[in-house]
Protein backbone atom coordinates (compact mmCIF):
# COMPACT_ATOMS: atom_id res chain seq x y z
CA UNK A 1 0.00 0.00 0.00
CA UNK A 2 1.47 3.37 -1.04
CA UNK A 3 2.23 5.86 1.67
CA UNK A 4 0.78 9.32 1.16
CA UNK A 5 3.39 11.96 0.49
CA UNK A 6 4.19 14.40 3.33
CA UNK A 7 2.19 17.60 3.36
CA UNK A 8 3.56 21.16 3.58
CA UNK A 9 1.30 24.16 4.15
CA UNK A 10 2.72 27.41 2.75
CA UNK A 11 1.09 30.56 4.09
CA UNK A 12 1.41 33.50 1.70
CA UNK A 13 1.49 33.46 -2.11
CA UNK A 14 3.90 36.32 -2.72
CA UNK A 15 7.38 35.77 -4.21
CA UNK A 16 8.66 33.77 -1.22
CA UNK A 17 5.58 31.57 -0.95
CA UNK A 18 5.46 30.88 -4.68
CA UNK A 19 9.15 29.97 -4.85
CA UNK A 20 8.84 27.74 -1.79
CA UNK A 21 5.72 25.96 -3.05
CA UNK A 22 7.23 25.23 -6.45
CA UNK A 23 10.52 24.00 -4.97
CA UNK A 24 8.82 21.73 -2.44
CA UNK A 25 6.32 20.33 -4.95
CA UNK A 26 9.15 19.55 -7.37
CA UNK A 27 10.85 17.42 -4.73
CA UNK A 28 8.17 15.03 -3.60
CA UNK A 29 5.98 16.98 -1.19
CA UNK A 30 2.27 17.76 -1.35
CA UNK A 31 1.79 21.50 -0.98
CA UNK A 32 -1.20 23.56 0.08
CA UNK A 33 -0.62 27.23 -0.74
CA UNK A 34 -2.86 29.44 1.42
CA UNK A 35 -3.28 33.14 0.71
CA UNK A 36 -5.70 35.93 1.62
CA UNK A 37 -5.76 37.46 -1.87
CA UNK A 38 -8.00 36.35 -4.71
CA UNK A 39 -4.95 35.52 -6.84
CA UNK A 40 -1.33 34.56 -6.30
CA UNK A 41 1.51 37.07 -6.52
CA UNK A 42 1.32 39.12 -3.36
CA UNK A 43 1.74 42.88 -3.35
CA UNK A 44 4.80 42.76 -5.60
CA UNK A 45 3.00 40.90 -8.42
CA UNK A 46 -0.44 42.41 -7.80
CA UNK A 47 -2.44 42.59 -11.05
CA UNK A 48 -5.82 43.99 -12.14
CA UNK A 49 -8.70 41.51 -12.53
CA UNK A 50 -9.19 40.16 -16.03
CA UNK A 51 -12.59 41.84 -16.16
CA UNK A 52 -10.96 45.27 -16.25
CA UNK A 53 -9.45 44.43 -19.63
CA UNK A 54 -5.99 45.83 -18.97
CA UNK A 55 -4.16 45.74 -22.30
CA UNK A 56 -0.65 46.02 -20.87
CA UNK A 57 -0.63 45.00 -17.19
CA UNK A 58 3.14 44.48 -17.45
CA UNK A 59 3.55 48.26 -17.76
CA UNK A 60 2.93 48.53 -14.00
CA UNK A 61 5.68 46.06 -13.13
CA UNK A 62 9.30 45.27 -13.55
CA UNK A 63 10.46 41.64 -13.64
CA UNK A 64 7.19 40.74 -15.34
CA UNK A 65 8.84 37.73 -16.99
CA UNK A 66 9.62 36.35 -13.55
CA UNK A 67 5.96 36.57 -12.60
CA UNK A 68 4.88 34.86 -15.83
CA UNK A 69 7.30 32.02 -15.13
CA UNK A 70 6.09 31.64 -11.55
CA UNK A 71 2.43 31.97 -12.47
CA UNK A 72 2.63 29.44 -15.29
CA UNK A 73 4.53 26.98 -13.09
CA UNK A 74 1.94 27.34 -10.33
CA UNK A 75 -0.91 26.76 -12.77
CA UNK A 76 0.79 23.62 -14.07
CA UNK A 77 1.36 22.27 -10.56
CA UNK A 78 -2.24 23.00 -9.55
CA UNK A 79 -3.51 21.18 -12.65
CA UNK A 80 -1.22 18.24 -11.90
CA UNK A 81 -2.53 18.09 -8.34
CA UNK A 82 0.81 18.54 -6.58
CA UNK A 83 -0.12 22.02 -5.31
CA UNK A 84 -3.51 23.00 -3.93
CA UNK A 85 -4.01 26.78 -4.01
CA UNK A 86 -6.50 28.14 -1.47
CA UNK A 87 -7.16 31.77 -2.38
CA UNK A 88 -9.18 34.20 -0.24
CA UNK A 89 -8.24 32.25 2.91
CA UNK A 90 -7.29 34.49 5.83
CA UNK A 91 -5.10 32.62 8.32
CA UNK A 92 -5.60 33.63 11.96
CA UNK A 93 -3.69 30.92 13.82
CA UNK A 94 -1.36 27.93 13.37
CA UNK A 95 -1.77 25.34 16.10
CA UNK A 96 0.61 22.50 16.94
CA UNK A 97 -1.24 19.25 17.72
CA UNK A 98 -0.28 15.68 18.46
CA UNK A 99 1.78 13.43 16.17
CA UNK A 100 4.02 16.31 15.02
CA UNK A 101 1.10 17.77 13.09
CA UNK A 102 0.23 21.44 12.61
CA UNK A 103 -3.25 22.81 12.02
CA UNK A 104 -3.73 26.01 10.06
CA UNK A 105 -6.90 27.91 10.98
CA UNK A 106 -8.30 30.30 8.37
CA UNK A 107 -11.41 32.30 7.58
CA UNK A 108 -12.86 32.02 4.09
CA UNK A 109 -14.11 34.79 1.84
CA UNK A 110 -14.47 38.55 2.00
CA UNK A 111 -16.67 38.44 5.13
CA UNK A 112 -14.10 36.22 6.89
CA UNK A 113 -16.72 34.31 8.83
CA UNK A 114 -16.58 30.74 7.48
CA UNK A 115 -13.86 28.67 9.21
CA UNK A 116 -11.46 26.41 7.33
CA UNK A 117 -8.73 24.18 8.76
CA UNK A 118 -5.77 22.64 6.97
CA UNK A 119 -3.71 19.88 8.60
CA UNK A 120 -0.08 19.55 7.53
CA UNK A 121 3.17 17.90 8.55
CA UNK A 122 5.02 21.23 8.37
CA UNK A 123 4.31 24.90 7.79
CA UNK A 124 6.25 27.51 5.86
CA UNK A 125 5.51 31.12 6.81
CA UNK A 126 5.78 33.55 3.90
CA UNK A 127 3.49 36.21 5.32
CA UNK A 128 5.33 39.25 3.93
CA UNK A 129 5.38 42.71 5.44
CA UNK A 130 3.30 45.83 5.86
CA UNK A 131 3.94 49.56 5.74
CA UNK A 132 5.19 51.67 8.58
CA UNK A 133 3.54 55.08 8.72
CA UNK A 134 4.39 57.71 11.32
CA UNK A 135 1.80 60.34 12.32
CA UNK A 136 1.91 64.07 11.71
CA UNK A 137 -0.77 66.77 11.99
CA UNK A 138 -3.47 66.10 9.40
CA UNK A 139 -2.45 62.56 8.51
CA UNK A 140 -6.00 61.25 9.09
CA UNK A 141 -7.52 63.50 6.41
CA UNK A 142 -9.22 61.83 3.42
CA UNK A 143 -6.71 61.96 0.59
CA UNK A 144 -3.79 60.81 2.75
CA UNK A 145 -2.96 57.21 1.85
CA UNK A 146 -0.01 54.92 2.37
CA UNK A 147 2.50 54.70 -0.45
CA UNK A 148 1.80 50.99 -0.81
CA UNK A 149 -1.93 51.68 -0.79
CA UNK A 150 -1.59 54.06 -3.72
CA UNK A 151 0.45 51.45 -5.57
CA UNK A 152 -2.11 48.73 -4.80
CA UNK A 153 -4.94 50.89 -6.17
CA UNK A 154 -3.01 51.40 -9.38
CA UNK A 155 -1.78 47.83 -9.82
CA UNK A 156 -4.92 46.07 -8.64
CA UNK A 157 -7.68 48.40 -9.75
CA UNK A 158 -6.19 50.62 -12.46
CA UNK A 159 -7.34 53.64 -10.46
CA UNK A 160 -5.45 56.59 -9.04
CA UNK A 161 -6.15 58.24 -5.67
CA UNK A 162 -6.28 61.80 -7.06
CA UNK A 163 -5.13 64.23 -9.72
CA UNK A 164 -2.21 65.99 -8.01
CA UNK A 165 -0.08 64.04 -5.56
CA UNK A 166 2.86 64.35 -3.23
CA UNK A 167 4.78 61.16 -2.50
CA UNK A 168 6.66 61.38 0.80
CA UNK A 169 8.44 59.54 3.58
CA UNK A 170 11.48 57.37 3.11
CA UNK A 171 12.48 54.13 1.46
CA UNK A 172 12.91 52.58 -1.98
CA UNK A 173 9.16 52.03 -2.37
CA UNK A 174 8.64 55.75 -2.98
CA UNK A 175 10.38 55.58 -6.38
CA UNK A 176 8.03 53.07 -8.08
CA UNK A 177 5.03 54.75 -6.46
CA UNK A 178 5.95 58.19 -7.77
CA UNK A 179 6.87 56.99 -11.26
CA UNK A 180 3.81 54.73 -11.44
CA UNK A 181 1.42 57.53 -10.52
CA UNK A 182 3.10 59.91 -12.97
CA UNK A 183 2.90 57.36 -15.79
CA UNK A 184 -0.82 56.92 -15.04
CA UNK A 185 -1.45 60.62 -15.60
CA UNK A 186 -1.27 61.94 -12.05
CA UNK A 187 0.59 65.21 -11.63
CA UNK A 188 3.21 64.33 -9.02
CA UNK A 189 4.05 67.69 -7.49
CA UNK A 190 6.99 66.39 -5.45
CA UNK A 191 8.82 63.34 -4.20
CA UNK A 192 9.74 64.22 -0.61
CA UNK A 193 12.48 61.90 0.73
CA UNK A 194 13.91 62.35 4.21
CA UNK A 195 17.08 60.40 3.39
CA UNK A 196 20.24 62.04 2.09
CA UNK A 197 21.20 60.61 -1.34
CA UNK A 198 24.85 61.42 -0.61
CA UNK A 199 24.75 58.67 2.01
CA UNK A 200 24.78 56.11 -0.82
CA UNK A 201 28.09 57.47 -2.04
CA UNK A 202 29.60 56.58 1.33
CA UNK A 203 28.80 52.91 0.63
CA UNK A 204 30.70 52.28 -2.62
CA UNK A 205 31.28 48.59 -1.86
CA UNK A 206 27.55 47.86 -1.55
CA UNK A 207 26.79 49.82 -4.71
CA UNK A 208 29.58 48.23 -6.73
CA UNK A 209 28.42 44.75 -5.73
CA UNK A 210 24.91 45.38 -7.07
CA UNK A 211 25.15 47.10 -10.47
CA UNK A 212 21.64 45.95 -11.41
CA UNK A 213 20.19 47.78 -8.42
CA UNK A 214 22.15 50.90 -9.30
CA UNK A 215 20.88 50.71 -12.87
CA UNK A 216 17.33 50.29 -11.59
CA UNK A 217 17.69 53.44 -9.49
CA UNK A 218 19.03 55.32 -12.50
CA UNK A 219 16.01 54.25 -14.56
CA UNK A 220 13.65 55.51 -11.88
CA UNK A 221 15.53 58.80 -11.79
CA UNK A 222 15.18 59.15 -15.56
CA UNK A 223 11.42 58.57 -15.32
CA UNK A 224 11.10 61.22 -12.63
CA UNK A 225 12.90 63.67 -14.90
CA UNK A 226 10.75 62.72 -17.87
CA UNK A 227 7.58 63.42 -15.89
CA UNK A 228 9.01 66.63 -14.36
CA UNK A 229 8.69 65.34 -10.79
CA UNK A 230 10.46 67.63 -8.33
CA UNK A 231 12.63 65.64 -5.92
CA UNK A 232 13.18 67.09 -2.45
CA UNK A 233 15.85 65.06 -0.62
CA UNK A 234 16.39 65.60 3.11
CA UNK A 235 12.85 66.96 3.41
CA UNK A 236 9.83 65.75 5.33
CA UNK A 237 6.10 66.43 5.51
CA UNK A 238 5.33 68.31 8.72
CA UNK A 239 1.56 68.78 8.23
CA UNK A 240 -1.35 68.00 5.93
CA UNK A 241 -4.08 70.62 5.47
CA UNK A 242 -7.75 70.59 4.55
CA UNK A 243 -11.28 70.82 5.91
CA UNK A 244 -13.26 67.90 4.49
CA UNK A 245 -10.28 66.40 2.67
CA UNK A 246 -6.65 67.07 1.83
CA UNK A 247 -5.88 70.19 -0.19
CA UNK A 248 -2.20 70.88 0.64
CA UNK A 249 0.82 69.71 2.61
CA UNK A 250 3.64 71.60 4.29
CA UNK A 251 7.12 70.20 3.78
CA UNK A 252 10.38 71.35 5.34
CA UNK A 253 14.09 70.72 5.00
CA UNK A 254 15.98 68.59 7.53
CA UNK A 255 19.34 69.47 9.01
CA UNK A 256 22.13 66.95 9.50
CA UNK A 257 20.65 65.90 12.85
CA UNK A 258 17.21 65.14 11.43
CA UNK A 259 15.54 68.27 12.75
CA UNK A 260 13.33 70.60 10.72
CA UNK A 261 15.25 73.68 9.69
CA UNK A 262 13.52 76.89 10.85
CA UNK A 263 12.17 78.93 7.95
CA UNK A 264 12.44 76.10 5.41
CA UNK A 265 8.73 75.26 5.33
CA UNK A 266 6.91 75.40 2.01
CA UNK A 267 3.28 74.63 1.17
CA UNK A 268 2.41 72.38 -1.79
CA UNK A 269 -1.13 72.15 -3.13
CA UNK A 270 -2.31 68.56 -3.70
CA UNK A 271 -5.34 66.33 -3.31
CA UNK A 272 -3.34 63.18 -2.53
CA UNK A 273 -0.46 62.41 -0.19
CA UNK A 274 1.07 58.95 -0.55
CA UNK A 275 3.30 58.48 2.48
CA UNK A 276 5.36 55.66 3.94
CA UNK A 277 8.37 55.20 6.21
CA UNK A 278 9.57 51.73 5.29
CA UNK A 279 8.24 48.26 6.00
CA UNK A 280 7.72 45.95 8.98
CA UNK A 281 7.61 42.16 8.91
CA UNK A 282 4.37 40.25 9.52
CA UNK A 283 5.39 38.04 12.44
CA UNK A 284 2.09 37.39 14.20
CA UNK A 285 1.82 33.70 13.24
CA UNK A 286 5.46 33.08 14.08
CA UNK A 287 5.01 34.76 17.47
CA UNK A 288 1.94 32.70 18.33
CA UNK A 289 3.88 29.53 17.46
CA UNK A 290 6.68 30.58 19.81
CA UNK A 291 9.31 31.14 17.11
CA UNK A 292 12.32 33.16 18.17
CA UNK A 293 12.15 36.77 17.01
CA UNK A 294 15.33 38.67 16.19
CA UNK A 295 14.53 42.34 16.65
CA UNK A 296 11.26 42.61 14.71
CA UNK A 297 11.93 39.72 12.29
CA UNK A 298 11.54 35.95 12.48
CA UNK A 299 14.90 34.32 13.21
CA UNK A 300 15.92 31.50 10.84
CA UNK A 301 18.99 29.36 10.17
CA UNK A 302 20.78 28.78 6.86
CA UNK A 303 17.94 26.48 5.73
CA UNK A 304 15.29 29.11 6.62
CA UNK A 305 14.16 26.96 9.57
CA UNK A 306 12.80 28.63 12.68
CA UNK A 307 13.63 27.21 16.11
CA UNK A 308 10.18 25.55 16.24
CA UNK A 309 10.27 22.04 14.75
CA UNK A 310 8.35 21.77 11.48
CA UNK A 311 8.18 25.53 10.88
CA UNK A 312 10.12 27.36 8.15
CA UNK A 313 9.96 31.06 7.29
CA UNK A 314 11.00 33.02 4.20
CA UNK A 315 10.66 36.41 2.59
CA UNK A 316 9.85 39.72 4.25
CA UNK A 317 8.79 38.01 7.48
CA UNK A 318 12.48 37.23 8.14
CA UNK A 319 13.58 40.77 7.21
CA UNK A 320 12.55 43.32 4.60
CA UNK A 321 14.62 42.83 1.47
CA UNK A 322 12.54 42.94 -1.71
CA UNK A 323 11.35 40.37 -4.22
CA UNK A 324 14.73 38.95 -5.27
CA UNK A 325 15.64 38.12 -1.68
CA UNK A 326 12.19 36.64 -1.08
CA UNK A 327 12.51 34.39 -4.13
CA UNK A 328 15.90 33.12 -2.98
CA UNK A 329 14.77 32.49 0.59
CA UNK A 330 11.58 30.81 -0.59
CA UNK A 331 13.48 28.46 -2.88
CA UNK A 332 15.89 27.47 -0.10
CA UNK A 333 13.06 26.98 2.40
CA UNK A 334 11.05 24.84 -0.02
CA UNK A 335 14.04 22.63 -0.86
CA UNK A 336 14.94 22.23 2.81
CA UNK A 337 11.38 21.41 3.87
CA UNK A 338 10.97 18.88 1.07
CA UNK A 339 14.19 17.11 1.98
CA UNK A 340 13.47 16.90 5.69
CA UNK A 341 9.84 15.86 5.20
CA UNK A 342 10.84 13.04 2.84
CA UNK A 343 13.52 11.80 5.22
CA UNK A 344 16.60 12.85 3.25
CA UNK A 345 19.45 15.04 4.32
CA UNK A 346 19.28 18.55 2.79
CA UNK A 347 22.19 19.28 0.47
CA UNK A 348 23.07 23.01 0.50
CA UNK A 349 24.93 22.56 -2.79
CA UNK A 350 21.58 22.14 -4.53
CA UNK A 351 20.58 25.67 -3.61
CA UNK A 352 24.03 27.29 -3.77
CA UNK A 353 22.95 29.81 -6.41
CA UNK A 354 19.96 30.91 -4.31
CA UNK A 355 22.21 31.13 -1.25
CA UNK A 356 24.59 33.48 -3.08
CA UNK A 357 21.65 35.61 -4.18
CA UNK A 358 20.35 35.65 -0.60
CA UNK A 359 23.71 36.75 0.80
CA UNK A 360 24.15 39.57 -1.73
CA UNK A 361 20.59 40.83 -1.27
CA UNK A 362 20.89 40.81 2.52
CA UNK A 363 24.13 42.79 2.32
CA UNK A 364 22.57 45.35 -0.01
CA UNK A 365 19.47 45.88 2.08
CA UNK A 366 21.51 46.10 5.26
CA UNK A 367 23.25 49.06 3.62
CA UNK A 368 19.89 50.53 2.56
CA UNK A 369 18.59 50.32 6.12
CA UNK A 370 21.31 52.67 7.29
CA UNK A 371 20.32 55.21 4.61
CA UNK A 372 16.53 55.00 4.61
CA UNK A 373 15.41 55.90 8.10
CA UNK A 374 12.72 58.28 9.37
CA UNK A 375 14.01 61.65 10.61
CA UNK A 376 15.62 61.19 14.02
CA UNK A 377 13.44 63.89 15.59
CA UNK A 378 10.14 63.24 13.79
CA UNK A 379 8.23 63.35 17.09
CA UNK A 380 9.04 67.08 17.45
CA UNK A 381 6.47 67.82 14.73
CA UNK A 382 3.68 65.75 16.28
CA UNK A 383 1.36 68.06 18.19
CA UNK A 384 -0.51 66.92 21.29
CA UNK A 385 -3.78 67.09 19.29
CA UNK A 386 -2.52 64.70 16.60
CA UNK A 387 -4.32 61.35 16.66
CA UNK A 388 -1.80 58.53 17.01
CA UNK A 389 -4.04 55.47 17.41
CA UNK A 390 -6.79 55.86 14.83
CA UNK A 391 -8.79 52.83 16.02
CA UNK A 392 -9.19 54.18 19.57
CA UNK A 393 -8.69 57.89 18.71
CA UNK A 394 -5.82 58.27 21.17
CA UNK A 395 -3.83 61.48 20.75
CA UNK A 396 -0.13 62.13 21.07
CA UNK A 397 -0.92 64.26 24.12
CA UNK A 398 -2.50 61.26 25.85
CA UNK A 399 0.57 59.14 25.13
CA UNK A 400 2.90 61.85 26.44
CA UNK A 401 0.78 62.22 29.58
CA UNK A 402 0.99 58.46 30.19
CA UNK A 403 4.78 58.70 29.99
CA UNK A 404 5.44 62.02 31.74
CA UNK A 405 2.76 61.95 34.45
CA UNK A 406 1.80 58.30 34.90
CA UNK A 407 5.23 56.70 34.55
CA UNK A 408 4.69 54.52 31.47
CA UNK A 409 8.01 53.32 30.11
CA UNK A 410 7.01 50.85 27.40
CA UNK A 411 4.38 50.35 24.71
CA UNK A 412 2.41 47.81 26.74
CA UNK A 413 1.99 50.15 29.69
CA UNK A 414 0.98 53.02 27.40
CA UNK A 415 -1.61 50.66 25.89
CA UNK A 416 -3.05 49.82 29.31
CA UNK A 417 -3.25 53.49 30.32
CA UNK A 418 -4.55 55.00 27.05
CA UNK A 419 -6.05 52.12 24.97
CA UNK A 420 -3.58 52.90 22.17
CA UNK A 421 -3.29 49.63 20.26
CA UNK A 422 -6.49 48.03 21.56
CA UNK A 423 -8.49 48.61 18.39
CA UNK A 424 -9.21 46.60 15.25
CA UNK A 425 -5.59 46.55 14.02
CA UNK A 426 -4.30 45.58 17.49
CA UNK A 427 -1.52 48.14 17.35
CA UNK A 428 -0.01 47.10 14.03
CA UNK A 429 -0.35 50.64 12.66
CA UNK A 430 0.28 52.72 15.76
CA UNK A 431 2.95 50.75 17.65
CA UNK A 432 5.93 52.44 15.92
CA UNK A 433 4.44 55.86 16.67
CA UNK A 434 3.61 55.02 20.29
CA UNK A 435 7.12 53.67 20.82
CA UNK A 436 8.65 56.79 19.29
CA UNK A 437 6.56 59.15 21.39
CA UNK A 438 7.21 57.11 24.53
CA UNK A 439 10.94 57.11 23.83
CA UNK A 440 11.20 53.32 24.04
CA UNK A 441 12.14 50.51 21.70
CA UNK A 442 9.45 48.81 19.66
CA UNK A 443 9.34 45.14 20.67
CA UNK A 444 7.30 42.16 19.42
CA UNK A 445 3.73 42.28 20.71
CA UNK A 446 3.11 38.50 21.03
CA UNK A 447 -0.45 38.62 19.70
CA UNK A 448 -2.37 35.38 20.18
CA UNK A 449 -4.39 35.75 16.96
CA UNK A 450 -3.17 37.13 13.65
CA UNK A 451 -6.51 38.78 12.82
CA UNK A 452 -9.94 39.38 14.38
CA UNK A 453 -11.98 36.16 14.63
CA UNK A 454 -15.73 35.73 15.28
CA UNK A 455 -16.45 34.21 18.70
CA UNK A 456 -18.43 31.42 17.07
CA UNK A 457 -15.40 30.38 15.05
CA UNK A 458 -13.25 30.32 18.20
CA UNK A 459 -15.84 28.20 19.97
CA UNK A 460 -15.74 25.60 17.17
CA UNK A 461 -11.96 25.70 16.68
CA UNK A 462 -11.44 22.43 18.51
CA UNK A 463 -13.78 20.44 16.25
CA UNK A 464 -12.04 17.64 14.33
CA UNK A 465 -13.22 18.85 10.90
CA UNK A 466 -10.68 19.92 8.32
CA UNK A 467 -10.71 21.35 4.83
Amino acid sequence: MATERPHLAVIGAGPAGLAASLAAAAHGVRVTLIDSAAGAGGQFYRRPPAGLGARRPEALHHRWRTWRRLGDALAARVEAGTIRHLADHHVWCVEPVERAELVVHALLGPLQEEPVTVRADAVLLATGGYEKVLPFPGWTLPGVVTAGGAQAMLKGGLVVPGQRAVVAGTGPLLLPVATGLAAAGVEVAALVESADPKAFLRRPVALAAHPAKVAEGVRYGARLLRHHVKVLPRHTVVAAHGEQRLDAVTVAALDTHGRVGPGTERRIACDTLAVGHGMLAHIDLAESLGCRIDGLNVAVDEEQRTDVPGVWAAGETTGIGGAALSLAEGHIAGRSAAARLTGTRPDPHTWARAARSRRRAREFFAALDTVYAPPAHWTDQVTDETVVCRCEEVTAGAVRKAVDELGAGDVRTVKLLTRAGMGWCQGRMCEPAVAGLAGCEQTPARRLLARPVPLGVLARAGDPEDD
